[in-house]
């Protein structure tokens, strides 16, 4: 019977088979359990003693309600949900603005768009500035930026401070999903050559100084995928399958930053510039308006040691507090006029059991957006929104469209608006967004820069612009751009008092239609 058994091609063929699942078994062990010791909280002053290599994952497009690591029902985010189950999550963190180049503005430079004046087409950041790149090169370590979204290129200012900055040369496209856009421009290659690029750096890194590594993936905003993702085929699907795309090449540059033995001695900080919106308040895509499902983003910090279980911080934060939270956390010196906060004194205090700081409960929140950032021609035309204790008022500052309100506890969708019914409650966010207005000056100002040909064509890639023709059509007789004021303002706040006594649905402003992302 035995003999029988070992002579038969089918048990063979199972053997085989088993050895081939032990083996992908084992590279998703290598893969899910991180080559770093244990260690709790308190560890966290040691790394102000040693030079800690420090990797910052920026997925543009990216929103968090649709990770599984923050309760989405679907697994599209299985190894950033490994790192974070270990790590520090940060569940309610608000991005600056739903525009790219004005979000990422402010997470360099810990500042608030109106305030860092990048909240224009031309806009850049000014040289005179001290970017956390320029911070970690004056400590002594290498700088290294790969980034695929050319509103970060060189030219907007957002290279200062790296050794190296790049866009990686494209390589291998996945199966591809082109999301509804009119342009004709298509933007080359996948994340995969930000990951091979990534880790080629790995094989010569952290041998004679510590390094700094800024990874922007792009597929999410693209809606670009592998042919293994299979969550659907509606718009909304394809998105996730994208996240799904990217978490997987997150997943093999961890496992390729543990197998050199360099994640021991790494601090990963992972986070989104903006989300992504389908049509829940009428829109799709960002860079149209300030609701949650475009300002709502993932922030996790992964420890060169491996915490119990994760610590899971309720609190709201902001993108403008990541960098004052690094720093601090190494010892470094903090970003000059950084409006943002360090979260360590919330961290402890969350890890030990203890209250909130007093200066992190009911802390407001903001975003800030220039509905005509995309026109050359047209006057300002801003919405900024306040969250503060559960609640969001949102204000166009040009009487482009209504104050809107929302108790964001119960009504998460944001969906009935409360603007008239709760006047007391508007008129106390209301003098929150006094407060942020008279928030000090941060001293610079934002340059102005040409968009020659090949940024216009790459930018145009991303879905942004459109070519004059189209624009032209949106402007008035006298060929200027119909929307906007010269001197936005808060009176605006009181147009909510204008509405009927019965309306409650949301009336959406008349976005922008020269861009589609």
């Amino acid at each position: 019977m035995i003999q029988r058994i070992f002579r038969s091609p089918k048990t063979y063929f199972f053997l085989i088979a088993a050895l081939v699942i032990l083996l992908a078994l084992s590279q998703v062990v290598q893969i899910h359990i991180p080559a770093r010791s244990r260690g709790s909280i308190e560890d966290l002053a040691s790394l102000r003693e040693r030079k800690v290599n420090v990797v910052f994952v920026l997925v543009d497009t990216l929103r968090a309600d649709r990770l599984s690591t923050y309760g989405y029902e679907r697994l599209t985010s299985r190894y950033l949900t490994d790192a974070a189950s270990v790590g520090i999550l940060f569940r309610h963190n608000l991005s600056q603005s739903s525009w790219t180049k004005s979000s990422m503005a402010s997470i360099w430079t810990a500042t608030y768009p109106n305030l860092n004046g990048v909240t224009r087409f031309s806009d850049g950041l000014p040289e005179e500035l001290k970017l956390p790149a320029e911070i970690f090169k004056d400590a002594g370590y290498r700088t290294v930026g790969l980034y695929r979204n050319g509103w970060v290129a060189p030219n907007f200012g957002f290279s200062q401070g790296f050794d190296q900055y790049q866009n990686p040369i494209a390589s291998w496209t996945p199966e591809k999903i082109e999301k509804r856009t009119i342009s004709s421009y298509k933007l080359s290659g996948s994340d995969q050559s930000v990951t091979e690029s990534a880790i080629e750096f790995l094989n010569d890194a952290g041998k004679d100084k510590p390094f700094f590594l800024y990874l922007h993936y792009m597929d999410v905003h693209q809606y670009v995928f592998d042919d293994t993702s299979d969550f659907g085929v509606t718009f909304s699907d394809y998105y996730d399958n994208s996240i799904s795309w990217v978490d997987k090449n997150i997943g093999m540059f961890l496992y390729e930053l543990d197998k050199r033995g360099l994640s021991k001695n790494t601090v990963v900080v992972f986070a989104a510039d903006h989300g992504e919106a389908f049509m829940e308040h009428g829109t799709e895509g960002h860079a149209r308006n300030l609701y949650h499902e475009v300002t709502e983003t993932p922030f996790v910090i992964a420890l060169p040691f491996r915490l119990k279980e994760s610590l899971v911080i309720d609190e709201w934060v902001q993108n403008v507090d990541i960098w004052p939270t690094i720093l601090d956390m190494l010892g470094l010196p903090s970003i000059p006029g950084a409006q943002g906060k360090s979260l360590l004194p919330l961290i402890y205090a969350t890890a030990r059991g203890e209250t909130p700081p007093a200066e992190f409960l009911n802390r407001p929140g903001f975003a800030y957006l220039d509905r005509t950032w995309g026109s050359d021609r047209a006057k300002p035309d801003p919405l900024i929104a306040t969250t503060y204790d559960e609640h969001r008022l949102i204000v166009p500052m040009c009487f482009h469209g209504r104050t809107e309100l929302y108790d964001i506890a119960k009504d998460r969708g944001e969906k009935q608006n409360l603007a008239r019914r709760a006047s007391r409650l508007r008129e106390n966010l209301t003098e929150r967004l006094i407060g942020f207005f008279a928030l000090p000056d941060t001293g610079f100002a934002a340059t102005k820069n040409e968009v020659d040909t090949l940024m216009r064509g790459q930018l145009l890639a991303l879905g942004y612009v459109l070519d004059d023709h189209e624009r032209a059509k949106m402007r008035g007789p006298d060929g200027e751009d119909p929307r906007g004021c010269e001197k936005p303002s808060l009176p605006a706040l009181d147009h909510a008092a204008t509405e009927p006594e019965d309306s409650e649905d949301i009336i959406e402003p008349d976005v922008l239609k020269f861009y589609t992302k």
